[in-house]
């Protein structure tokens, strides 16, 4: 009779283990509403230490608040500081995200690899702290390779909840990249074996009929192909007035029809370039790559029938820019397959919230000089790129 008590109690345990697990797999599972709508907000470079900036976590809650993500994605270089405050930050960090009910994901950046944390570590960290609201995976990336979080997030469809209507990469670009004597090259970049790893998900997660569904992509340092889309070259070394990437030298003469935004510095991509975006264009799926890194960029710029989009920094512990300082919110339309994002702005805030303004003393003079000098810049910089055309044509 024991043995029967103990048998159906175990039944009953593993039962209860079952529809717990089943029950948080739900309720983390991402989908698009009713409406075939799905909102991200992109917040890179918080690079704050502990305890943060509070002006920025006003900042965080009021986006929130006012769009709902169905997700947010932490853009890399999420925390600095010494290694004995690391799980601090982080814990603090996320709290916005597990007190509002908001799911998130996170992908590293160069800065997350220097406060004495692996990778790995770090991402056990942000799994603990948030819980049943954090989304993603560390099963791509190894030890031997120093990343971690590479991931393929599903997007499930409002009208079959079984079915995944949208994908979501997340790609840790790496940190430094070092020469045999150990001097520092440049950045690093998404790797080979991150682009086979995302072309056999691309393939696993065709759709009934064979056809590759649409996806975004997230990482922090940009692809190294922006160059020749956003900059003239030069036919020779001009100095410190260039970048010479891939054996090219780029005037930092912008070509501002290219591209819809604020290139406020010139980017740093990675030292190599393994070909990521050659990968993703040769199915055309992935709609978009969207980074960080570059504090003060918020450019979108198509290349090879991708928008290579730069997000401005949160952060208001390291360099930003009051011209566009905030974050990006991305909404995706299950029916078209399509997204749109914008950029939405510490400034903008100010200039529509005294109680906001207030919070963050903020100047509302300042925030209307920016909100009107920064589209009255850009439309200058658009009409002298007839320069850098002309140039163009001695490069070519």
């Amino acid at each position: 009779m024991k043995k029967f008590l103990s048998v159906a109690l175990a039944l009953v345990m593993a039962f209860g283990v079952c529809v717990c697990a089943f029950a948080e797999s739900e309720e983390a599972m991402l989908k698009f509403h009713d409406d075939g709508k799905f909102t991200i907000i992109h917040m890179t470079d918080c690079q704050d230490t502990y305890p943060a900036h509070e002006e920025m976590f006003v900042f965080i809650y009021k986006v929130i608040d006012e769009y709902h993500p169905d997700l947010v994605v932490l853009g890399g270089d999420n925390t600095v500081g010494p290694e004995e405050t690391k799980e601090q930050a982080v814990e603090e960090l996320v709290k916005p995200y597990v007190e509002t009910g908001t799911h998130f994901a996170v992908v590293n950046g160069n800065h997350d690899y220097q406060q004495g944390w692996s990778n790995s570590a770090l991402y056990d960290l942000y799994v603990k702290y948030g819980g049943e609201y954090f989304v993603g995976s560390n099963e791509v990336d190894s030890e031997e390779s120093g990343k971690s979080g590479t991931n393929f997030i599903p997007v499930y469809s409002s009208k079959d909840p079984s079915k995944v209507a949208y994908g979501l990469y997340m790609f840790d670009s790496g940190n430094y990249v070092f020469d045999e004597e150990g001097n520092e090259l440049g950045y690093g970049c998404v790797e080979p074996y991150q682009i086979d790893w995302y072309r056999q998900t691309r393939e696993e997660n065709k759709d009934e009929n064979g056809n590759y569904i649409p996806a975004l992509a997230f990482q922090h340092i940009v692809v190294g192909d922006v160059y020749d889309y956003l900059y003239y070259k030069s036919p020779v070394d001009l100095g410190g007035l260039c970048s010479k990437y891939y054996g090219n030298y780029y005037t930092f003469v912008p070509k501002c029809q290219n591209f819809e935004g604020f290139l406020s510095e010139p980017p740093c991509p990675g030292y190599y370039n393994h070909g990521q975006l050659d990968a993703m264009a040769e199915k055309g799926e992935v709609k978009a790559v969207f980074s960080g890194h570059d504090h003060v960029n918020s450019y979108d710029v198509e290349i090879k029938g991708i928008h290579v989009i730069n997000t401005p920094a949160i952060t208001y512990h390291s360099y930003s820019d009051e011209l566009n300082h905030g974050c990006r919110v991305i909404t995706i339309d299950e029916n078209t397959g399509s997204f749109e994002s914008k950029v939405v702005t510490v400034n903008g805030y100010v200039l529509k919230d005294a109680d906001y303004a207030s919070k963050i003393g903020a100047s509302k003079f300042k925030a209307a000089f920016y909100e009107t000098v920064g589209p009255m810049l850009l439309s200058i910089a658009k009409a002298l790129s007839v320069f850098g055309k002309i140039l163009d044509t001695f490069v070519k």
